[in-house]
């Protein structure tokens, strides 16, 4: 996943000097950077981007200490040194000298008098992207041999690299403009420091393999002088879910293609999305690792408690959101005092699983993720239909959200693809492609700007007439969102199916009655939800209770899995 936080001057960039760039640990005062990182066993900071160019720098050079405080604290030329004093020995006088290796409007104008509203203004210098990898994979990154350990770190690499890459090209934007109201693309991309981990912030140390992508604010203009302003903050945290979503569909599918393992869901919270994990890795693992996890979660469930008390439903998908956000802050533990190396971390974790789990058990891990792929690969055949994706697509976006927006669609469409594929590769602009014929077919504008919500004619085959999943749904606030997003989406990737085959083979009274019968069956499944979350609410007393209930037999599965073999799901033959 990717969590983010901005960079501003005073507490963040201290953080980012005295923790983010030493692995989290304690940098004594006086200590210089790489001596810091050697004891912290974490390795330097790597320059990532194709916006470096324009300033002298190239991906891949190592971040030096000036150079971050230079670009990432003040917003400043990184080799802003050199460039001041080149035009001090010019002549120029020192302020002059000075503004030559600022990038862009100095922060400092944000704190002028003379500034509109100087008073509320806190400027960003950049934005902290955390990309994590799923559990699983931190666990066989830590208790496997060297061999897979390397493999899995280039994979977070790669994953990391491109998933920049398309924020850069795909999503940043500059503003323009009085107040900033235009946006216009950047014209050569961004200016990343990125800082890998390996450990949590849990005073009982647990394997995390994560880096922090520190992303400067400054980019260029693409007019022909290529003037320097200020990235779009809001452009870059509405596609944070979609940046999110694809990384991980890079990342499973660089584990698959280097060390043959295949991927699975794991529900953790009946009714809600589930999460992709290695095929194979015990699961009692996950738990062995989690100690910070625990606490979020007992801390979640409090703050959730609270909010349906207030609310009288169950948090949607952007409350949702926010909750486990305070629940992450509730829960931080300090600092760690004493930096360990990662052979050091890798040995301490072994001891520890063994102890918890015995030997076979880890000494294993490898040998069952590649029997388990290939169950899964028998089982699970990678191909993808984009109109049922489509669908799918469009209904659980719709249910869960009601009006959307493109970048909602995008990020549902890639994790279609991660349930669907597995890990197997994805044919490039294939998520795009799902959005656009969603886009397309199934939906029509509402309210202002690009805002739009499901076409409910549209997605409705000829052979049904009237619409009966949806619009029940999406009024059951006591039932989980995506589990009611599962039930719409599962019957229509059904009715749509049979439309087809009735498109190809004539009108089949028996098909179409099994379609309406199955339609029929999905509005009582959500019913029984509803019924059950009353019982439980009336056994447990007036106050509601968050928890949702237990996974009913006749769950859809999600996009991707098959109940049985010759049947298609969610799009996948």
């Amino acid at each position: 996943m990717i969590s983010k936080s901005a960079l501003r001057p005073g507490d963040g960039v201290r953080y980012l000097f005295r923790g983010v760039m030493v692995g989290d640990g304690h940098r004594p005062a006086g200590t210089a950077l790489r001596d810091a990182q050697d004891e912290a066993g974490v390795p330097p900071g790597i320059w990532r981007g194709r916006g470096l160019e324009a300033v002298g720098l190239t991906a891949g050079d190592v971040v030096s200490e000036r150079q971050a405080e230079l670009l990432l604290g003040e917003g400043r030329h990184p080799d802003a040194d050199r460039i001041e004093r080149e035009r001090l020995e010019a002549g120029d006088d020192p302020a002059k000298a000075r503004r030559a290796g600022v990038l862009g409007r100095p922060i400092e104008h944000n704190w002028s008098p003379k500034t509109e509203k100087a008073k509320e203004r806190v400027p960003w210098l950049g934005m902290d992207l955390v990309f994590r990898p799923p559990p699983t994979a931190h666990i066989a990154w830590a208790l496997m041999g060297d061999e897979e350990r390397r493999v899995l770190e280039l994979c977070q690499d790669i994953a990391v690299d491109k998933t920049l890459e398309w924020l850069g090209e795909s999503v940043a934007q500059i503003r323009s403009g009085s107040g900033g109201k235009h946006r216009t693309p950047v014209r050569d991309g961004l200016m990343v420091a990125v800082f890998r981990h390996y450990e949590s912030r849990a005073e009982e140390s647990k394997p995390l393999l994560h880096d922090h992508a520190v992303v400067s604010i400054r980019a260029r203009r693409p007019d022909a002088k290529g003037t320097w302003g200020n990235l779009s903050a809001d452009t870059l945290l509405a596609h944070i879910v979609a940046a999110d979503t694809l990384y991980l569909l890079f990342f499973m599918e660089e584990v698959s293609a280097r060390l043959g393992w295949a991927w699975e869901p794991r529900e953790v919270t009946p009714g809600r999305r589930p999460v992709m994990e290695i095929a194979g890795i015990d699961q009692r693992l996950i738990g062995w690792q989690s100690t910070r996890r625990q606490q979020i979660e007992e801390a979640l469930f409090v703050l959730t408690a609270e909010y349906v008390e207030e609310h009288g439903h169950e948090p949607g998908e952007r409350a949702a959101y926010g909750l486990a956000c305070r629940a992450a802050d509730r829960t931080r533990p300090p600092k760690r005092k004493e930096p360990r190396p990662l052979s050091k971390l890798r040995e301490q974790w072994r001891k520890s699983a063994v102890a918890a789990f015995g030997a076979d058990v880890i000494d294993r891990l490898a040998e069952r993720a590649r029997a388990a792929a290939a169950a899964v690969w028998a089982r699970v055949r990678p191909v993808v239909d984009v109109v049922l994706a489509a669908v799918d697509t469009v209904a659980v976006v719709y249910v869960m959200r009601g009006a959307f927006k493109r970048h909602h669609l995008l990020a549902e469409a890639r994790r279609y693809l991660a349930y669907a594929l597995r890990g197997r590769p994805h044919q490039p602009g294939l998520d795009e492609q799902i959005v656009q014929t969603v886009v397309d077919d199934y939906t029509r504008p509402v309210g202002r700007g690009f805002t739009m919500t499901a076409d409910l004619h549209a997605l409705y085959s000829r052979i049904t007439d009237d619409q009966t999943v949806l619009r029940p749904l999406t009024r059951k606030r006591t039932a989980p969102l995506y589990a009611r997003a599962r039930l719409a989406a599962g019957a229509l990737s059904v009715d749509r199916e049979a439309g087809r085959a009735q498109e190809q083979q004539g009108t089949d009274v028996a098909a179409l009655e099994q379609t309406r019968a199955t339609i029929e069956a999905v509005a009582k499944m959500a019913a029984k939800l509803e019924d059950g979350m009353r019982e439980r609410a009336v056994a447990y007393g007036p106050r509601p209770h968050p928890a949702p209930a237990a996974p009913s037999p006749s769950h859809t599965p999600p996009p991707g899995v098959q109940p049985a073999p010759g049947r298609s799901s969610g799009g996948v033959a």
